[in-house]
């Protein structure tokens, strides 16, 4: 996926920058204290980083497409790490709340627990997390290629639970760039 991101990272900044991320961030933004430490892993061009700082939280974010990265720290102003969230060690990073707003789609059912063990890492016993899955059941390949990996909302839910995490909010709404799929959104907090 680096690839599609990289090649077309210009397109996707137009097709999901100007987006109102309110609806699936304030949940979120509502748990964690002021001012508190947060990382917007797979951040895109930054417009969940922009969100975030405007409301007083300390941001990071974390991007592999290297056209992105530099999006974000442009229109965010602020860092933003550059690699691979599948092998990246996320236990040297200490923050208070993870964002994961559409970064795990394309990560195949049976790698999802190591892949979101190694991110949640980052985050302390009782931190929180923003996780956003696209709603459905095994697999699909868009127009473009991309392949995305889908979750039933149960199956979700027990996953979660089985890895050490509550769910504190849910929601489920319709995309808002007009593709008609439908996002699963969850605030998760991790147990201590």
């Amino acid at each position: 996926m680096s690839d599609y991101y990289q090649k077309n990272y210009k397109a996707y900044h137009e097709k999901t920058f100007s987006i109102d991320p309110t609806s699936f961030l304030a949940p979120l933004a509502q748990r964690l204290p002021h001012e508190a430490f947060v990382l917007d892993v797979g951040c895109g061009s930054g417009r969940d980083l922009i969100w975030m700082k405007k409301r007083g939280f300390d941001v990071i974010g974390f991007e592999r497409s290297p056209g992105l990265a530099e999006l974000a720290r442009a229109n965010a102003d602020c860092e933003v790490i550059e690699g691979d969230f599948e092998t990246y060690d996320f236990s040297s990073i200490f923050v208070d709340g993870l964002m994961l707003v559409g970064a795990l789609v394309h990560v195949p059912h049976e790698r999802f627990p190591e892949v979101f063990k190694n991110i949640t890492s980052a985050i302390p016993d009782n931190g929180s997390v923003l996780i956003t899955l696209k709603e459905g059941s095994g697999d699909m390949t868009g127009s473009d290629g991309r392949i995305f990996y889908l979750w039933e909302d149960s199956k979700a839910r027990e996953m979660f639970k089985s890895l050490g995490f509550k769910v504190r909010d849910f929601s489920s709404a319709v995309s808002k760039t007009g593709s008609g799929d439908i996002w699963l959104s969850y605030v998760l907090d991790k147990k201590g």
